[in-house]
């Protein structure tokens, strides 16, 4: 039987030949695949979002689509359309590039919301209607999203309802002088390309989530999942007198299911069998800074969601016991 740090290995190993560096977001992405959940990448331009995507998508060996979102975009160019037919006098299902088990949906914010909502059914659903036909989406389905969080021109910032969609907003960062460095040496050659193999598949990854739901949620753990995200609405109620309020909205169920869905798989991930507090604290970031709404006045103090939660971590207590 496959264990959880013998598949990561694979995978990163795998990766690798590709990306270099950013070893805590292949680490996610891998999260999110086994709990099922879609992904947003943010980051500046130039630092392999795509690429990243495209090699887990190659790594693990399932149908990979990109989409690069633009302003004229159109709704049936991401879900598909119906055609007419002059021979039948009929109108068949032509099926967008979202028919596929893993949708790279570039430069997400240039698109706009008439574009961004059609995802929206079939992030949360798993199915497209066309022509009033319901049509179930392939098993495994991701959506992985990128955004450049620097230019605002033509851009069209996601609404809230589709980014609670997202089950991780990870922060993509420059890679270190060492990677960087090895990245010149390896592929400054024009003749170079990396080539992948796929060392899982798709059959592969729905059967593992069966041992990721295995894995042992403590009450205790339950609870202080609970306690953390709850205490993000508390900060959002109205402020006593003399104190700013920085928060104008707290974080949704969504974020308790996804702590605890993305816990047990990176439990999993790590071979552990079962949720350790610890682990909790590491998500609470990557599942709730696209979560939680700021005031202009965090906006002027330069405060962002992810001072907010560590301030929550931290005043939060920690359960003593995770078995």
């Amino acid at each position: 039987m496959i264990t959880g740090p013998t598949w990561s290995q694979n995978l990163r190993e795998e990766i690798g030949k590709a990306v270099l560096g950013q070893e805590e977001v292949i680490e996610r992405l891998l999260v999110a695949l086994l709990a099922n959940g879609h992904v947003l990448l943010e980051g500046m331009p130039g630092l392999a979002k795509t690429l990243l995507v495209k090699s887990l998508g190659s790594a693990l060996g399932v149908q990979c689509e990109r989409i690069q979102f633009t302003p004229d975009l159109l709704p049936s160019d991401v879900v598909g359309t119906m055609i007419y037919s002059p021979q039948d006098a009929a109108f068949t299902p032509h099926r967008g590039p979202i028919f596929a088990n893993l949708v790279l949906a570039d430069e997400i914010n240039r698109a706009p919301a008439k574009v961004q909502s059609a995802l929206l059914e079939a992030m949360q659903e798993r199915q497209v209607t066309l022509g009033g036909t319901t049509h179930p989406l392939p098993k495994p389905f991701f959506v992985m999203a990128t955004q450049n969080p620097v230019e605002q021109e033509g851009t069209y910032p996601l609404p809230e309802a589709q980014t609670d969609r997202f089950l991780f907003k990870l922060l993509v960062d420059y890679p270190s002088l060492a990677d960087e460095t090895a990245m010149m040496s390896r592929w400054g050659q024009v003749t170079k390309s990396p080539a992948l193999k796929a060392v899982s598949s798709g059959e592969e990854l729905l059967q593992i989530r069966a041992l990721v739901d295995a894995v042992h949620v403590a009450p205790a753990v339950q609870a202080y999942i609970l306690s953390l995200v709850r205490a993000t609405r508390t900060l959002a109620k109205p402020a006593a007198a003399g104190r700013a309020r920085h928060v104008s909205y707290g974080a949704s169920p969504r974020a308790s299911l996804a702590l605890y869905s993305s816990a047990r798989a990176l439990a999993w991930l790590r071979g552990q069998d079962f949720v350790a507090p610890a682990l909790i604290q590491e998500l609470a970031p990557d599942v709730m800074r696209h979560r939680i709404g700021l005031t202009y006045e965090a906006e002027a103090e330069n405060i962002t969601a992810d001072t907010i939660i560590a301030q929550v971590v931290a005043q939060t207590p920690m359960p003593t016991s995770a078995k």
